[in-house]
């Protein structure tokens, strides 16, 4: 999954001239968190609601009135995405960061904006948790073949697999988790044990190695 489908196209956005009050206000209006600056259509910078908090708080330093324009307050060093940027990037940027949104570029021009919300969604929409599906979380061995067997075998129940998420555990062993198409989802995971995968959802399925 890309940032452009799941992107906010034309976010609406300041410039540095607005005063705090009014960009205050207009976050209220269109309940969003999150304002671009943009100066002769370039982005400038970028304002939160956390940023007019701090701002005009009484425990400021130095607190701002809100008559003070966005461009003293706005963040200037803005961390971007491009809209051909994976979700999982764009995920890994805004946690190293602690950010809240990225604003989206393409060819020097904002096309977007993308929340730690958007990126949230997308995460369910990978799991194909919204459709009606089964889930299986399985423990077996990082060996090349492996989830092709265990497609094998699903396939040949005629079970289709709607997602797929995978991850190593450490040693030898990988996880997955699935949602297939069947509700009937004990019954599949006795099977799966009994063709030696090892089945930690749904719970109190005994496996054998």
């Amino acid at each position: 999954m890309l940032i452009q489908e799941i992107l906010h196209a034309d976010p609406i956005c300041v410039s540095p001239e607005t005063t705090l009050c009014d960009a205050y206000a207009l976050m209220q209006e269109k309940g969003i968190r999150h304002l671009p600056v943009l100066q002769d259509e370039k982005l400038s910078g970028i304002i939160t609601d956390r940023d007019l908090r701090l701002a005009t708080s009484r425990l400021a330093k130095r607190p701002f009135e809100p008559s003070a324009s966005v461009g003293a307050v706005m963040t200037t060093k803005v961390q971007t995405a491009h809209p051909n940027d994976p979700v999982e990037r764009a995920t890994q940027l805004m946690r190293e960061l602690k950010i809240g949104c990225l604003p989206v570029v393409e060819e020097g021009k904002l096309v977007g904006i993308v929340t730690s919300a958007d990126l949230l969604d997308a995460l369910l929409r990978l799991t194909g948790v919204h459709q009606p599906s089964g889930r299986l979380d399985i423990r077996m061995k990082d060996t090349p073949g492996e989830l092709a067997r265990l497609a094998l075998l699903l396939g040949e129940r005629n079970i289709n697999i709607h997602s797929i998420l995978t991850y190593l555990e450490g040693g030898d062993k990988s996880r997955l988790v699935l949602r297939v198409s069947t509700m009937e989802i004990r019954s599949l995971a006795e099977a799966l044990c009994s063709a030696g995968f090892e089945v930690l959802w749904p719970p109190h399925i005994s496996c054998v190695e």
